[in-house]
């Protein structure tokens, strides 16, 4: 049935309202109205073609079955032909997150080492002394109790400065890294303008040729990094990696690693100084922060949606997905699936059995999460604890994505 005020469906109405730039700042409403409404909702609108799945077991289903499949390179040259010659294209197409099968876990398996249990447990005492220096330069600037925007001075630049270690970025050269990564990151959009296209494009020109250089200086000289094992071990990958595919993998763990953590920074951040009663029982009890950074990760999750093409015939939620058809996942919104949390707008430190859907699932599932909760959990544990009194200090500028879920600012001070 037609709305009677914009000739859309309630259907289509919760979505544009969950997409728009308004409803960015809390889509999650007109969301859960969508899973009520059509939890399996196929949109048609502008450039879109893609059934939105809002609960999170049609969610969980989608992104761990194989017959699911991301759009890949195949898919640009077939669908999309007059964007294969644009280089942001063809990284985003061509990289780990546009890659299937064989070709997916070829790219997959060489960097796979660097992020494993072992080796982010090895890197703890190196993201607490990042926190560290990172809230000093925090506390001088508001040490006479002006604000200042966390996310410029703590929350991105942790996040780009573990991530360029890890990978072998010198710290002098890594402030580039959040606005080309930022740019870059405008295809994860649904919608792509043309402004999107130029901008990605310039980034991902000027990234690769960095990462190119980096690749060069690493074979003269190598260290102990991701840029210089990646070339050391050439038999991880079947048939070895090319250097472009090299200097494209750095480029997506780069992009990839600082853009969700800088996201779930200040989230998790934001959700705690909004529910004090929280924070207090966060302050009193330091055993409760993996659960606090689950539970960030489920209220406000740093990617809202992903998409995934019918490799075949598929069912999701009693719908019928032909062959080539696309699925997007709501992560957000089966993250607030009542049917699987209780309560779920409630923001809740000690929430049991949050399994969230936030990094994905199947073999598409995050390669850096366990490190971006690593950062999660030290950050909030000396945030809070050096900072007792912080506070907002202004409305944050949450950032025009309707797929990133971040702020461009985050105002705080800390009050006597």
């Amino acid at each position: 049935m037609k709305s009677l005020v914009d000739g859309l469906t309630p259907a289509e109405t919760a979505l544009l309202s969950a997409l728009s730039s308004e409803g960015r700042e809390n889509p999650y409403a007109p969301l859960a109205e969508l899973r009520r409404i059509a939890p399996v909702h196929h949109c048609r609108q502008d450039d879109l073609d893609t059934r939105f799945l809002t609960r999170f077991a049609d969610c969980q289903a989608v992104l761990a079955d194989p017959g699911f499949a991301v759009p890949d390179r195949s898919w640009l040259l077939r669908e999309r032909p007059a964007w294969a010659g644009r280089p942001a294209a063809d990284f985003f197409y061509s990289s780990l997150l546009g890659s299937n099968a064989a070709g997916h876990e070829r790219l997959r398996r060489p960097v796979q080492r660097a992020f494993g249990t072992r080796r982010v447990a090895a890197l703890s005492a190196s993201v607490a002394e990042h926190v560290d220096t990172l809230l000093d330069q925090f506390a001088d600037a508001t040490a006479a109790g002006g604000a200042a925007d966390f996310q410029a001075l703590v929350g991105y630049p942790l996040a780009i400065g573990v991530v360029s270690e890890l990978i072998g970025v010198p710290a002098a050269e890594q402030d580039r890294f959040q606005w080309l990564g930022q740019e870059a990151a405008r295809l994860l959009e649904p919608v792509r303008t043309a402004a999107d296209w130029e901008r990605a494009d310039q980034a991902v020109v000027a990234l690769r040729e960095y990462f190119d250089g980096l690749l060069r200086e690493r074979r003269a000289r190598p260290g102990e990094d991701l840029a210089s094992s990646l070339q050391a071990h050439p038999a991880a990958a079947e048939p070895p990696l090319t250097g472009r595919e090299l200097a494209d993998l750095l480029l997506l763990v780069t992009v990839a690693g600082f853009e969700t953590t800088g996201g779930l920074l200040g989230t998790a951040v934001f959700a705690l100084l909004t529910h004090p009663e929280q924070l207090a029982l966060l302050r009193a009890d330091p055993g409760l922060l993996p659960g606090t950074v689950e539970e960030s990760l489920r209220w406000d999750g740093p990617v809202l949606m992903t998409e995934r093409l019918a490799a075949r015939p598929m069912e999701v939620g009693g719908v019928v997905v032909p062959p080539g058809g696309s699925v997007t996942a709501v992560l957000g919104a089966a993250n607030r699936d009542p049917t699987r949390y209780p309560d779920p707008d409630a923001f809740l430190v000690r929430r049991p059995n949050v399994r969230v859907l936030s990094f994905g699932a199947g073999a598409h599932h995050c390669l850096g999460a366990a490190l971006a909760r690593l950062e999660g959990a030290v950050l909030l544990e000396r945030l809070f604890a050096r900072f007792p009194t912080l506070g907002l200090a202004g409305p944050p500028v949450r950032r025009d994505s309707a797929c990133l879920r971040s702020f461009d600012a985050l105002p705080l001070a800390t009050t006597d």
